[in-house]
């Protein structure tokens, strides 16, 4: 009898010093201290639609105006969206529809449209011309699809020369029409009058990277993805490279347009991480191993992405991130801003990442990505030429 109350008592011990480390590691959470951090502009919400690519970019310029010394400015990225719609059917009607035809776009379509046709600030064009107080795109992205495939699938068995003006139409009706101009603290614009006064960006001091291994290295090529509709070529970098790169970028005042997958069970909106754990414990070494050898692997799983505090990560390369994209593990699935680099509480860095997704997660519309998670995730990124180290530069051949 004595025996059996000292297992008793021994196995109340063992589960209460369980339960008391478990609840430590639920309260420990994640600390980050930050390290180097860019001004930004106020965080905003792309709701129901899938614009994220317009918001992101947007973003990364306004920060461009703030480090060039200029206003916290609030630009429309309806304006953005709508013009890209209207450049997107031409090329699908030409292509027979045989191409990516939706709301998707790229982190080179802002420029692009600054370039071609001005930005304008968000109050001179918000686009909500259809009876809702947020962004919701499913009717109209739905009829613009209907819409360009009628007019390919065409019984008349040639164009008109209306077709354009018709597609134009509904997106008059939907974001509004384009003002020839507009005032703006006073004063009266044309689109191109106002980016040349409150913008004032060089568009070619932009750079387009990405880092995979079916292109050479240090060589630009076209970034196949649904998306890169306008069929923007990217420069070729090795992954530390990239990784140098964004790090160079942040540490120097330059943030950082990033396009990514989201989709990873390590990614969660509502805790405000990113991550990649590693739940092989064979990858384990020294305590670490022996800490989660010891859970089953089903408690392994659970407590990897429990998001309650720093766990162990994958080590990322190069092989690893290819195959991720060969085998449709990695889309471009999301146009994010990343705005300054962290540490958690163990020393490990993440990048403090600004997302169009509203300000009601843990940490008010912004998370962190671990590095682990950039490297692996990573689709492109797009930074001034100036954030990019020297060597890096001479090897791209930019000046």
């Amino acid at each position: 009898m004595k025996n059996l109350s000292l297992l008793i008592l021994a196995l109340f011990f063992v589960g209460s010093v369980t339960a008391q480390e478990e609840k430590k590691a639920k309260k420990e959470g994640y600390h980050f201290k930050t390290i180097k951090e860019v001004k930004a502009s106020p965080v905003k919400d792309q709701y129901r639609s899938g614009t994220c690519w317009s918001f992101s970019t947007l973003s990364f310029l306004e920060s461009e105006v703030i480090r060039q010394g200029g206003p916290v400015l609030d630009l429309s990225e309806m304006w953005v969206v709508r013009h890209v719609y209207s450049e997107k059917a031409k090329r699908h009607v030409r292509m027979h529809g045989h191409f990516n035809f939706g709301g998707g776009g790229a982190l080179n379509d802002p420029i692009d449209i600054m370039v071609k046709y001005g930005l304008v600030p968000e109050k001179a064009y918000p686009g909500m011309n259809y009876g809702e107080k947020s962004h919701v795109h499913g009717e109209l992205d739905n009829v613009l699809s209907e819409y360009v495939e009628a007019v390919i699938e065409n019984k008349n068995r040639k164009l008109t020369t209306a077709w354009h003006d018709g597609f134009n139409g509904i997106l008059d009706a939907y974001l509004g029409e384009v003002p020839e101009k507009f005032n703006y603290e006073g004063k009266t614009y044309t689109p191109k009058e106002f980016t040349e006064k409150n913008i004032d960006l060089n568009p070619d001091d932009y750079v387009y990277l990405t880092s995979y291994t079916h292109h050479p290295f240090h060589e630009k090529f076209i970034l196949e993805v649904p998306d890169n509709w306008s069929w923007q070529k990217f420069n070729n970098v090795k992954l530390d490279e990239l990784v140098d790169i964004m790090d160079n970028a942040i540490e120097n005042g330059y943030s950082i347009g990033w396009a990514a997958d989201v989709s990873e069970k390590g990614f969660s909106w509502r805790n405000g991480v990113a991550i990649v754990p590693e739940t092989d414990v064979e990858e384990l070494a020294g305590s670490e191993k022996e800490k989660w050898e010891e859970m089953s692997d089903d408690e392994r799983q659970n407590r990897m992405y429990s998001f309650d505090g720093p766990v162990p990560e994958k080590t990322i390369t190069q092989e690893m991130r290819q195959k991720g994209f060969d085998k449709y593990k990695t889309t471009d699935d999301h146009g994010m801003h990343i705005i300054g680099l962290t540490k958690d509480q163990n020393g490990k860095e993440y990048y403090k990442v600004k997302n169009s997704w509203n300000t009601d997660n843990k940490y008010k519309g912004y998370f962190y990505a671990s590095k682990a998670f950039i490297r692996y995730k990573t689709m492109s990124i797009v930074v001034h030429k100036d954030a990019i180290p020297k060597n890096i530069k001479k090897n791209l051949n930019i000046k």
